[in-house]
């Protein structure tokens, strides 16, 4: 399989940071027009705090919340968001540890750490409030969205795909099925990537949804047999397969295309 040349380039992807309250009212640009103190006014609400890509055209997009793996909002992640807005997206990345201080690590142990100490109930509300955010923005289309997850990010994918009704698409690399008692509820289209190789991922976890999918839950499983998890991190040459990422990409890229296909 040959990846196409994306409609945009880098240099034609503009990128800015975002912030705003989790679980409550996204003040619109309206808002801020008529309120001069909003960005220097302090909340007591918790922040979420975002980096965002998306194409610097004249015409509104489909919108992505692009969710990093256990190390945290790094490098890899980014590049990725800045490669999503090249396919025709605006893509915003939240950081799922911004209650953790934000923390980036390469360290196994760390990142280990950090995920176990963060409570998806949250992150989930921060993930949906990135989804209200992205209503906001003018070269956003309303409601219009899908999400995309790695690792620790792919399982929140999973649980959020069975949580926001007007989700349009979910794409989870290696994630785990941490609630399978929920897949009934899953919403939008699932495209799941499964390294055969995962020590992390479980039979079980795959297992489950098999069978949501022979409930007639649209998900579509992309299985890789030689590859291990974590193979599309560049980042991590033990268990990056260069020949995997780039079908899960193209694969990813098509899913995408179909699930926002008329919109």
């Amino acid at each position: 399989m040959t990846t196409q040349a994306p409609p945009f380039s880098l240099q034609q992807i503009g990128t800015g940071t975002a912030r705003f309250p989790s679980g409550t009212a996204i003040p619109t640009p309206t808002d801020a027009m008529v309120d001069p103190y909003i960005r220097t006014r302090v909340t007591k609400d918790v922040q979420v705090e975002c980096i965002q890509f998306w194409p610097q055209d004249k015409t509104a997009h489909p919108g992505i919340v692009l969710l990093h793996d256990r190390w945290g909002m790094n490098s890899q992640i980014t590049d990725l968001g800045a490669k999503l807005a090249c396919e025709g997206y605006g893509v915003i990345i939240p950081k799922l540890y911004a209650r953790l201080g934000g923390m980036v690590t390469a360290n196994a142990e760390v990142a280990e750490a950090l995920m176990a100490k963060c409570n998806d109930q949250l992150l989930l509300q921060d993930i949906n409030s990135c989804c209200e955010y992205l209503n906001t923005r003018e070269h956003i289309k309303r409601n219009i969205h899908g999400v995309i997850g790695f690792g620790m990010g792919g399982s929140l994918a999973i649980r959020f795909a069975c949580q926001r009704k007007r989700l349009r698409a979910a794409v989870a690399f290696y994630g785990k099925v941490t609630a399978p008692d929920l897949l009934n509820n899953m919403f939008s289209p699932l495209l799941y990537h499964f390294a055969e190789q995962d020590t992390w991922v479980t039979p079980q976890d795959v297992a489950h949804l098999r069978e949501a999918a022979a409930q007639g839950k649209r998900i579509d499983i992309k299985t890789y047999p030689a590859s291990a998890h974590a193979f599309c991190d560049d980042s991590r040459p033990a268990s990056f397969d260069a020949v995997a990422a780039a079908q899960a990409w193209d694969a990813t890229v098509a899913f995408l295309k179909t699930s926002f296909q008329g919109t």
